[in-house]
């Protein structure tokens, strides 16, 4: 008996076919380069309340982790499908807030011939040139597709159609989770059709677990990839055996695990048969390196084992 989709249940989001497309070809082009090609999910998920949805429960994910790791890659010379969260943080641009450059840019001079000039001090806006030309070389060399989510429905539907996409590029593909999924969410049959009235008192909710697609990932979407999940926690007592446990049942390659106050310094890289710490040093933090290149590189060599056993 055929398994049930677990997806099936969750309202398809407008344009999801076409999204399906772009990131086949995308993937099929970078493949056909002999391109390997990672798969970074970032940033939070929104579960509405209402069928015409007015409230939403939301969680803390700023896509931080996911937008530095995504340029890392990019700086690795892989193929970067980047599905992340509407307006959470991007690749090259989440360092400069407008609130920097509408500070420092100013125009240099009149508009000539519908060419607008901006001028800045570069102490001004530190790294804003360099990153700009990376992510125009990016964009320029076809390696950088970009696909927005916002609800819990968007992503889901979305990951299994990336993970359809780099199917065929077998163990040249890598899955990097670090979006933060919602595990709860009230089903569409059960939602209210209107705004929920607070005059009605006390709100109480009944929430369904979301499914883990982790699983069919792993046994049945992409089943020779490279595939990396995220465990945050709040006490260090169990990270490492929450990891392993995680590896245990779904049968991936790689869990990095982290705190939640120290996450931006050190994580553990857990493997069935390892667990490796990196660490910044108060000398790189200083230097402006972060986390996301340690953990980048060593990814990056495990793939390529990876690949190489598979082969």
């Amino acid at each position: 008996m055929a398994e049930m989709d677990p997806v099936a249940e969750f309202p398809q989001p407008p344009g999801a076919a076409r999204w399906a497309e772009v990131m086949a070809r995308f993937a099929a082009r970078l493949g056909a380069q002999g391109r390997r090609v990672v798969l970074v999910t970032s940033g939070g998920t929104k579960v509405p309340l209402e069928a015409r949805p007015v409230r939403f429960l939301d969680n803390f994910s700023s896509g931080r982790r996911g937008a530095t790791s995504a340029e890392a890659f990019l700086a690795a010379g892989y193929g970067v499908l980047f599905l992340y969260r509407a307006r959470s943080a991007f690749p090259y641009a989440h360092r400069f807030p407008p609130q920097t450059w509408l500070s420092a840019l100013r125009p240099s001079g009149p508009a000539l011939s519908g060419l607008l000039s901006l001028e800045a001090e570069e102490n001004a806006l530190p790294g804003f040139a360099e990153a700009l030309r990376s992510y125009q070389e990016a964009a320029a060399a076809g390696t950088f597709l970009v696909v927005e989510f916002t609800t819990l429905a968007d992503y889901l539907h979305l990951l299994q159609a990336a993970a359809q996409a780099l199917n065929p590029l077998g163990p040249s593909a890598m899955f990097y989770l670090a979006a933060a999924v919602s595990d709860f969410y009230v089903p569409v049959s059960e939602m209210p059709e209107h705004k929920i009235q607070s005059s009605g008192g006390p709100l109480q909710i009944t929430m369904k677990m979301v499914p883990k697609l982790l699983s069919p990932l792993v046994k049945d979407w992409a089943p020779k990839a490279f595939i990396i999940s995220f465990k945050l926690e709040t006490d260090p007592a169990i990270v490492i055996n929450r990891a392993r446990k995680a590896l245990e049942i779904y049968q991936h390659q790689v869990v990095v695990a982290n705190i939640l106050e120290s996450r931006q310094s050190f994580v553990f890289i857990v493997t069935k048969d390892s667990e490796t710490k990196l660490l910044l040093s108060e000398e790189e933090i200083e230097k402006g390196i972060e986390i996301e290149e340690k953990i980048v590189d060593n990814l990056q060599s495990r793939h390529t084992a990876f690949i190489g056993d598979k082969n």
